[in-house]
Order: C-alpha cells, then structure tokens, then sequence
C-alpha cells in the first residue's frame, strides 16, 4: 500500500479525508476518480503491473482499503460487496472439523451464515454470552479456530471486553474477529484491544447515506491479510467502482456523523428511559446499563443505536412504529436519517442464538434536530399506548 507519511500522526478526520485521497497528479482532480473498467491493459508481455482485472484490484479500491486501514490502525484492509460478503472470506479460512465461538447476539444474517451455511461445510460454532468471561473460556475446545464478537451486540447492546476476551482466544491459538459495525471505528479500534480482524458492513456509519451496499475487513496482520486477499480474489466478492466511491465520500464525515449520532442516541436513551409507557432501554451510556463502565473504557462515545421494550407488548410495539413521521421502520443503521425496527420481524427474522423480545424496538438515531426526534417518539408512544 502507498506510504503517506505525513499523515501517520494526523488525527481521525484528518486521515478520514486524506490518506489514500491525494489530489490526481495527472488532472489535479480532488475527488479520487473512479475507474469504472473491467480490465487493464499490459504495457508488456511479462511485466508486472499493479493492476489487470477489476476483479483482483482497482484503483478505487485500492484508495477506499487504504483509508480504511489507516482509521482502523491496521496494515492493510480489503473492501467486500457487503458486510456478509466479507464475513464470508473470514469463515472461508477454516477448514472443515473447525469450530467457532460466537456471541449468542448477534446479527442474524451472521447466525445464518454460521448455522446454515458454513454447518453444511462441517464448521461448528457454539454460541455464548461475550459479557460471561468464564462462559466464553469454558466454550472454547481444542479444534476451536475463531472467536467471533460484536460489540455492542445486535440488538441487545452488550458490550464485550475485547482485550480479556482477545487474549483468551490467544491463549488457544485462535483468531478473533470483531464485528465493529455498531461502533464504526471512530468510536471502537478493535485491532489495537487485541483483535485480529475488524469487520464491517460498510453500508452502515461508513457510507451513512442509505444509498450504497459494502464490506470491509481489517487487520494488522500480513500473513492474514494475504490469505483473505486471496479469498475474495478467488470467490469474487468484490465492490463496483462506483459503490467505493460512495462509501469513500461518506467516510469523509464520519467522525462528524458519528458525535451526531451519538448525541441523539444518548438524548434519546435517557428520554425513554423516564417515560411511563417504557418497560426497558438499552444503551451503554445510560448508568443502567450492565456493561456501562467497561463502555466507558472501550469507547469513545457510547454509538447511536438504541433498543428497547414498551409496555403493552406485541401491540403497542407495532402501534408504535407504525405512527412515528420521522423514524422510518426499516432496517438498516448508521445512515443520517432516523430509523426504527422490530428484530424478531425484520433484521434477525433468519433467527438468533439469543431469545430477542418481541416487544424488542431497535432505532438507529440519525443527524436530525435533538428536539424533533424526541417530539416525534412522544407523539409515537401516546398513540401506541392509548
């Protein structure tokens, strides 16, 4: 990867819109340009060129896995076509007797992944509670080869201690890979607890327009980083030009985006937290939360996701998304835009190892006014509790 000096010791934002995102020596162009080709003409028969099938590499690519190497403090990362995608690379490394231990809440595109997919190629997991250290010790067995974590976790918000749980997936000579997709890396650098891959889906804080569908992963690792290379060459799951470019601009404001975020996120927390028609929020900034200390710790700010249950149950949960003017039910996260959902219908409908209520209400706080998002949830839960 290109070496750029000068911004080893930038700032977060400063590297956000810098490395890898010099101005175009030929043009002068300050937008990195995107190469919308498919192939790459060789100069000479036998040479060596960095480039000659999009499929292997591309300019914009390169630009895009280079800033996103740097945000994470990792030596080299690879761009996918989708969070899954790049989870998919990641379990393409084990073999097939290998077992995995996983959080038991995690995202149910990745408890599909792992128990109907990848169980069909001999691969095991067991799935466990990430806050229960002992739990997580006692899982691990002789052919375990993956430790897999998100923090915070999906939906329930649990944070897990990366460096404890790192160092005992060290000690069993097993990788862990952290699903940092709820943080972003501006709130949470896995890579330096201890962490041997940070995943991504880059749809989410990193785009954080709703209008662009990526992957990522990270590490600090070479010889991991040319395994997974390999793998995405070999399986082809990579981005389009025009998809980096997307997720390159949006990274540009992402710490920006993500203080907004979390600013309304904690706002939003506390507010539910008083109401009377609430039975329980879940937020690591809020005291309550179980893991609240251990967040303060591990993170920069506490992230802009949000869940909780309201009294009433099944139904005035639903009477509750279906009258909200600025949340807007559907899934996803991390765009400026609010969002609200329910995960046992929609994000983990393809089933969890954790028992998600079904009063369960996620929101993905955007960048709106405070005050109106706020507004918006009072009016909301008057109507689903008369």
């Amino acid at each position: 990867m290109t070496q750029q000096p000068h911004l080893n010791t930038a700032g977060f934002a400063t590297r956000a819109i810098h490395v890898g995102q010099e101005p175009d020596p030929q043009t002068g162009a300050v937008s990195f340009p995107i190469y919308q080709t498919s192939t790459f003409a060789q100069f000479e028969v036998g040479s060596s060129q960095p480039y000659d099938y999009a499929r292997s590499g591309n300019p914009t690519r390169t630009a895009l896995e280079q800033v996103l190497a740097s945000l994470d403090g990792g030596c080299d990362a690879l761009a996918f076509a989708s969070g899954l995608a790049a989870e998919t690379a990641v379990l393409h490394m084990l073999s097939p007797g290998d077992h995995v231990v996983a959080s038991d809440d995690v995202y149910g595109g990745t408890h599909r992944l792992l128990t109907k997919i990848f169980s069909n190629h001999g691969i095991t997991t067991t799935f466990v509670d990430v806050t229960d250290i002992a739990a997580v010790q006692a899982a691990f067995l002789p052919n375990t080869k993956l430790l897999w974590l998100e923090t915070p976790t999906n939906p329930m918000l649990r944070v897990a201690d990366i460096s404890a749980l790192s160092a005992i997936a060290k000690s069993h000579n097993a990788l862990t890979v952290v699903d940092n997709t709820f943080a972003s890396p501006y709130l949470v650098q896995p890579l330096a607890l201890g962490a041997d891959i940070a995943s991504y889906s880059t749809t989410k804080y990193h785009g954080g327009h709703s209008d662009v569908i990526g992957g990522a992963l990270v590490t600090n690792n070479p010889e991991l980083a040319k395994k997974l290379r390999y793998i995405e060459n070999a399986v082809g799951s990579v981005p389009a030009p025009w998809d980096l470019f997307l997720i390159m601009r949006g990274i540009k404001t992402l710490s920006l985006r993500m203080q907004a975020h979390c600013r309304n996120a904690q706002a939003i927390a506390e507010y539910l937290e008083k109401h009377p028609a609430i039975e329980h929020v879940y937020y690591p900034g809020l005291k309550s939360h179980p893991q609240h200390d251990l967040a303060t710790r591990q993170m920069r700010m506490y992230g802009g996701m949000v869940s909780f249950t309201v009294k009433g149950g099944v139904a005035a949960a639903h009477r509750l998304v279906e009258s909200t003017k600025l949340f807007t039910y559907a899934v996803s996260l991390g765009g400026v835009e609010s969002l609200i959902e329910l995960p046992r219908i929609l994000t983990h409908a393809a089933g969890s190892a954790h028992e998600i209520p079904a009063h369960l209400l996620r929101i993905s706080a955007g960048i709106e006014e405070t005050e109106d998002l706020i507004a918006d949830l009072a009016q909301a839960l008057k109507q689903s509790s008369s």
